[in-house]
């Protein structure tokens, strides 16, 4: 049997987050995987990724450039 479950990493042990249906002294393998999240990296850093990211992108190049004008209407160009 295979499940894959969720659990946190507390005090030198795995808790799972919901209940395993399993006997009482089952053996079983654990693989981690570490969820990627932004706990634990400080301020500075993660400012600095959204710093480094594009202005305008490919998707939307007029993003920015044309704020006023999206959301005033107006129509002349400085």
């Amino acid at each position: 049997m295979t499940t894959t479950i969720e659990a946190v990493y507390e005090k030198g042990l795995l808790r799972p987050l919901t209940p395993l249906v399993l006997p009482e002294g089952q053996r079983v393998q654990v693989f981690v995987a570490a969820e990627e999240s932004a706990q634990g990296q400080d301020a500075a850093a993660i400012l600095a990724e959204i710093a480094a990211m594009p202005v305008e992108g490919p998707v939307d190049p007029t993003a920015s450039r044309d704020h006023d004008r999206f959301l005033y209407g107006e129509t002349h160009q400085p």
